[in-house]
């Protein structure tokens, strides 16, 4: 039987995690595998409220205190690390906590790796559930980022890793920067199943406009000699295009690459293979909570 553990990080949202927990322990009841939930807590502000329902269905569950927040990515890196180090396992299936990674789709991934078990298999976005505005900033961050990398990023977190894949990620310095551009960089061979994103269960979506630009250039960052490569491409040939027509408005792409690269240059020093290595070192503590 697969040992798979759920690995899911938090920062202060603790209703939705535990909303999360209900719904996953409803969905492995039907599933074939052993299930366990590994919570990275990114040194939530708000302490962790009591939480005693039934999770029978879920053999156990512990929380890894961080001593500093990190953020988001750096919760995902951190708790890759330490399954693989620390932990018995045969897939890794991160997911966000808060309802927008949705469980029922714990059973696609699993079928899936019946028949590929040795296989990276993607939660690929087919539906979203944000306004307009959002969806149309997503759009032009998946184009901007298959246009300058060469790379279509369809997925987020959600996704279903082999062991194999989990060693090479925790081996990746781009890990420690962005978990869907290292996933794309290190494992080329993929399987997908179609997923929606889901609604939170609590509260408004923290994805703000600065966070959606932040998440796309780090992406982007992963692929930065290629993206440096076809930016200067892209420079030379748009000034051969308008040259004798330069105007405050020809110049505003020729700006607005120049200010894509100077970002994704500074962003690509996130990624960092001795924080990465020393990551454990900020785990204040482990709880056994199931």
């Amino acid at each position: 039987m697969n040992k798979i553990k759920i690995l899911i990080p938090v920062y202060n949202d603790w209703q939705s995690v535990f909303e999360l927990l209900k719904n996953i322990n409803s969905e492995v009841s039907k599933l074939e595998g052993e299930f366990s939930v590994i919570i990275v807590n990114d040194g939530s502000a708000e302490s962790r409220p009591e939480f005693l329902p039934d999770l029978s269905n879920i053999k156990s569950i512990q929380v890894i205190n961080m001593k500093e927040n990190k953020g988001h990515a750096r919760c995902i890196a951190v708790g890759l690390k330490h399954i693989n180090e620390k932990e018995e396992f045969d897939y890794v299936i991160p997911m966000d906590g808060d309802g927008e990674d949705r469980p029922e789709e714990l059973s696609l991934l699993i079928e899936k790796i019946k028949d590929y078990p040795d296989t990276v298999v993607t939660a690929n976005r087919v539906k979203r559930s944000e306004g307009f505005i959002f969806k149309f900033c997503y759009l032009v961050h998946k184009y901007l980022t298959l246009v300058f990398t060469g790379q279509s990023i369809k997925y987020g977190n959600y996704s279903c890793l082999p062991k194999l894949a989990v060693n090479k990620m925790v081996n990746e310095p781009a890990t420690w920067s962005s978990f869907s551009g290292s996933l794309a960089k290190i494992v080329k061979d993929k399987k997908f199943i179609p997923s929606e994103r889901g609604t939170r269960y609590f509260g408004p979506s923290k994805m703000s406009f600065i966070n959606l630009l932040k998440h796309s250039l780090s992406i982007i960052a992963v692929f930065k000699i290629t993206l440096l490569i076809r930016s200067i491409i892209f420079l030379i040939t748009y000034l051969f295009l308008v040259i004798g027509k330069i105007s405050v408005i020809t110049l505003i792409p020729f700006i607005g690459v120049i200010i894509m690269m100077i970002s994704v240059i500074i962003l690509s020093k996130r990624e960092n293979m001795i924080e990465l290595n020393s990551s454990l070192d900020n785990i204040n503590s482990v709880e056994k909570i199931k």
